[in-house]
């Protein structure tokens, strides 16, 4: 059931009425787009979490997350540029392994697109709260006094009752979506101008203060423990958020002179920029403000976003800890003296992470409409509003369950289980690459993947020693979610699909305007 019904490619690009696009970037504007693409949420957010997870070795686990998306990057180039179309991994996917497995990736980038949404709705809240807290409105209000009550701030897994500020700002982008307001290349290059200049501040003002016995035990969890979700590779597990959105290189694939060339540099090269930038960023947390992990009563590591580090967090003596920070980098610089510029941080993150959200919302309804496209989901879930020409309908859906993941989660356990879903995604793309060579080798493919049968097997491995090392609780989610997949397609998508119905051409499915790109992850 899962191998079968493979859709062929040149259909998939005759269904989605490929156009030719001018080759026109070079290496260094693809570095420049793989970098504006990477530096985000992940960093401004995460890096609490990792210290938590690994103490100061966070900066091991940095390293271990770039490689293993530079490899899966390289993979994910070859069939982005021979398949440039909407629907990502799962058309991919369907291209080569099958209907029954091209849902299940489909049905995993709910993980990656969705819950990530909500991961980054309350990272933005935890900025956004932090403002609140230590602004004076220049000089109209006591600093505290705009602060939103307790319960408010954050969910019941953080200490908190309702996140709502990460529940508004979902639902107001989900209605931006709806009436058609999508964000420009300029307002996104302002972005991210805001968010790199940010990180530099941090990182000037925080080398200077690091106190190199900060940096002892350097080890403090170890290298972690399949299923263990701490530890090094529990925090690289982690951390892999802070890199996803390099496909945003990849999918420029099509537009790229001399992609075999250019692909490469631009993939490694933004790469190697933002685990710099990271490296920097760690190295300047955990020097100035350290980063020991919260151990509990028995003397064991407390897991992030749940209860007992909420309220060992909630302790007075802990509240200048890095690890229990909602807005790490803000709360550094405040800690170190620098009370503006945190403010300054945390205003960066609050006027870049919205459109983060935007673009997860709008790559999960995309999905779901080529899914719908191709018969997978019903017709009326991607109807088109009559005025403002979006599938409303599905918009809606999604961004009423991304509000309600960011009201009720905390932000590591959604971005480990956004991670879920984009591991497992990848794993697949790693592996379609391999079996279109033995297939198809023939085919032409703009970018080719170099050292094949090296680049793509370590990929595989290097994801699935990533997911592995995530927690026992989110593995679990994962195959609970894949689980409830298959029965939903077995009782719908397996009788009804276009494939099924022995429609395979661009007569199946419903239409819309042509969408802009979108790029996987949390990129903004």
């Amino acid at each position: 059931m899962l191998f079968w019904r493979v859709k062929p490619l040149d259909k998939i690009l005759e269904t989605a009425g490929k156009k030719a696009l001018t080759r026109q970037l070079g290496a260094f504007q693809l570095t420049m787009l793989g970098i504006g693409a990477v530096i985000g949420t992940g960093i401004f957010v995460l890096t609490a979490e990792a210290g938590q997870k690994a103490g100061p070795a966070m900066m091991i686990a940095f390293i271990i997350a770039a490689v293993v998306c530079g490899l899966a990057a390289l993979a994910y180039a070859e069939l982005a540029s021979m398949i440039p179309v909407a629907g990502s991994a799962y058309t991919y996917t369907y291209g080569v392994l099958g209907e029954g497995l091209a849902w299940v990736v489909g049905w995993a980038l709910v993980l990656e697109y969705a819950v990530a949404a909500g991961a980054v709705s309350v990272g933005w809240s935890g900025y956004m709260n932090g403002l609140l807290m230590h602004t004076n409105l220049f000089g109209l209000v006591e600093p505290g006094a705009l602060s939103l009550p307790r319960w408010l701030q954050t969910g019941p897994y953080d200490g908190g009752t309702f996140n709502i500020l990460a529940f508004g700002i979902a639902l107001l982008v989900t209605w931006l979506l709806v009436i058609g307001t999508s964000k420009s290349a300029k307002v996104n290059a302002v972005l991210v101008t805001i968010k790199i200049a940010a990180l530099i501040a941090f990182i000037v003002i925080a080398l200077p203060a690091v106190n190199n016995q900060n940096f002892e035990p350097f080890f403090p969890t170890g290298w972690g423990s399949p299923m263990g979700g701490v530890g090094v590779l529990g925090a690289a597990a982690s951390i892999f958020f802070a890199y996803v959105g390099f496909d945003a290189v990849s999918t420029a694939s099509e537009e790229t002179k001399n992609p075999n060339r250019n692909i490469p540099i631009g993939l490694l090269g933004s790469l190697l920029v933002c685990t710099i930038f990271y490296l920097l960023v760690g190295y300047g947390a955990v020097g100035a403000a350290g980063s020991a992990p919260m151990v509990g009563a028995d003397g064991v590591v407390l897991s992030p976003g749940t209860p007992e580090m909420a309220a060992v967090c909630a302790m007075a003596s802990n509240a200048d800890a890095l690890v229990c920070s909602k807005e790490p980098l803000a709360h550094v610089m405040r800690m170190v003296g620098f009370g503006k510029v945190g403010n300054a941080i945390g205003l960066a993150a609050a006027l870049a992470l919205p459109s983060v959200v935007l673009m997860m919302i709008y790559g999960q309804t995309r999905i779901f409409f080529t899914m719908s496209r191709d018969g997978l989901l019903p017709e009326r879930l991607s109807k088109i509003h009559p005025k403002y020409k979006t599938p409303y309908v599905i918009t809606i859906i999604t961004g009423v369950f991304v509000a309600l993941f960011g009201a009720m989660f905390p932000v590591g356990i959604l971005a480990d289980i956004s991670n879920s879903g984009t591991l497992f995604a990848f794993i697949m793309v790693s592996i379609g690459v391999m079996i279109l060579r033995k297939q198809q080798p023939n085919r032409h493919r703009p970018f080719r993947t170099p050292l094949v049968w090296v680049v793509c097997p370590l990929a595989v491995a290097g994801c699935l020693l990533l997911f592995v090392n995530l927690s026992m609780y989110t593995i679990s989610l994962f195959f609970i979610w894949a689980a409830i997949g298959l029965v939903v397609y077995r009782l719908y998508g397996y009788k009804r699909s276009d494939m099924a119905r022995g429609i395979t051409g661009p007569e199946g499915g419903p239409t819309m305007p042509p969408e802009p790109p979108f790029h996987e992850g949390p990129q903004a």
